[in-house]
């Protein structure tokens, strides 16, 4: 039996749940050695980076099931330092299993709302947080969290309420909105990339903080122009509810609280200090910002602002026989390092033990989460441009871009709402090596060489760590 055949079956199999169609996978299962890959799926056997093009036929995939895809709007050009970001997601199209099953979702193994509640101490802890038996999901959230990121997902809110109700997670439609910056629906993402993107950010935004408001501003491009005022108009959503600037008035104050995820990024350049203001506590009171770190070795742009949160990236470790997590490391292919244009902030500074890894300049991450594609989390994507060529819109996603949002949502459920993004950042560096409040990440190496490690404390592959709780963050 060969691949197309053990796909079709396995199709079949999953929809039907018959004896029958079950039975017909045992050749699959001697083909590849399913013993294993039940817990996993397929072990991706190479990484794909789709071509860049004007038209769907220009993205045609190709790649086949089981390998890591990194989509055209996910390269990084040098050139487009201080032009244009970059999304920082890639992801892997699943050859066996998928979440259209009941709970517990067996054998599928990649991580859920449920496990990553149970890993970051959302819900309640519970032994491995094996996401084929894990299936408490978050509950809480409130407020504001906004999703910025370019170009139209056409089925974001369709995708959204499938993806809750695959999970046990509630949605309520009243409280999602897509908001498009200038007033006018954006065109697509030829590479697909764009719309992966924003089925990530706002499914995992909404995984942690389920009862937040989420509102999914799109720009009309990836250009700085467009997404910095769509990264306006999120401020002012959040702040007062509306798409135009809020009321000057003393008495409007204070305004809403809450979070805006940025999963992309771009080279450091000149002059990107200038644009830390649109991060600024003075104006943006109420809001704190995260972004990704980038998914190669190195700094980015706005991660590395001293204004905004800036999100690392981690693997799961998980046992191949049981399933259960055996300890959470770096991801190697994380951003992090020294800002070339960036100072230290103070809230670096304060702490002598950061300080020494840093020295005169912005370090990053601060915290980090769940990267690794190999250990990705479930999306339900229904329309990436080129969706027509598989059968199932889930997809195992990961990068830097997962991390973002998903700590957008643990902060938002923590309920604290800091002011600023410096207050945030305050607080998360003065409980810094507090077991209860940070998962520390002392396995692992990033950065150019891998020169970099996870060490005890602070370092400059995870940050802080990942978060534990809701508390001191």
């Amino acid at each position: 039996m060969n691949l197309h055949q053990c796909l079709s079956v396995r199709v079949a199999a999953s929809r039907l749940l018959k004896a029958s169609a079950i039975a017909a996978l045992i050749p699959c299962a001697l083909t590849f050695a399913l013993g294993q890959d039940a817990m996993r799926g397929l072990q991706p056997a190479s990484v794909i980076i789709t071509p860049t093009g004007a038209t769907p036929a220009a993205v045609q995939p190709h790649f086949m099931p089981g390998e890591v895809v990194i989509p055209a709007s996910s390269q990084v050009n040098a050139a487009d330092a201080g032009k244009r970001a970059h999304a920082n997601v890639r992801y892997i199209v699943p050859v066996f299993n998928t979440p259209d099953e009941a709970p517990p979702y067996g054998g599928y193994g990649y991580e859920t709302p449920a496990s990553l509640g149970c890993i970051y101490g959302v819900t309640t802890a519970l032994a491995g947080c094996n996401p084929n038996t894990t299936t408490a999901t978050p509950s809480g959230g409130s407020q504001t969290i906004v999703i910025v990121d370019a170009y139209d997902d056409p089925n974001a809110q369709s995708d959204l309420a499938y993806f809750s109700a695959q999970f046990g997670l509630p949605f309520n439609p009243a409280k999602f909105q897509v908001v498009y910056q200038d007033g006018y629906q954006p065109q697509q993402d030829f590479s697909g990339g764009w719309e992966m993107e924003e089925s990530l950010d706002i499914e995992y935004a909404h995984a942690m903080a389920p009862n937040a408001t989420l509102y999914l501003v799109e720009a009309q491009s990836n250009a700085n122009t467009d997404l910095f005022t769509a990264v306006e108009m999120g401020i002012w959503l959040i702040q007062c509810g509306q798409v135009t600037q809020c009321p000057a008035a003393t008495t409007a104050k204070p305004y809403g609280k809450g979070e805006i995820s940025m999963s992309w990024g771009e080279s450091e350049f000149a002059g990107e200090t200038a644009l830390d203001a649109s991060f600024s506590a003075s104006a943006t009171a109420g809001v704190v910002f995260f972004a990704s770190a980038g998914d190669a070795p190195g700094t980015i742009f706005p991660c590395v602002s001293p204004n905004v949160v800036c999100a690392g990236g981690t693997s799961t470790r998980r046992s191949l026989a049981t399933g259960a997590l055996i300890q959470e490391i770096a991801w190697s292919d994380a951003g992090g390092g020294l800002s070339t244009y960036e100072p230290i902030p103070s809230y670096q500074t304060s702490n002598a033990a950061v300080k020494a890894i840093v020295g005169t300049h912005r370090g990053t991450p601060d915290l980090s989460a769940v990267a690794n594609p190999y250990t990705g989390v479930w999306v339900y994507d229904s329309f990436p441009q080129y969706g027509q060529f598989f059968s199932s819109s889930w997809w195992i996603v990961g990068g830097t871009s997962v991390a973002s949002p998903l700590l957008a949502g643990i902060v938002n459920n923590a309920g604290t709402f800091n002011a600023s993004s410096t207050a945030e950042l305050t607080e998360i560096y003065k409980n810094l090596g507090v077991a209860a409040d940070f998962n520390d990440i002392t396995a692992g190496a990033c950065n150019y060489y891998m020169s970099s490690a996870a060490v005890a404390g602070y370092d400059l592959c995870t940050g802080v760590g990942s978060p534990k709780g809701k508390v001191g963050k």
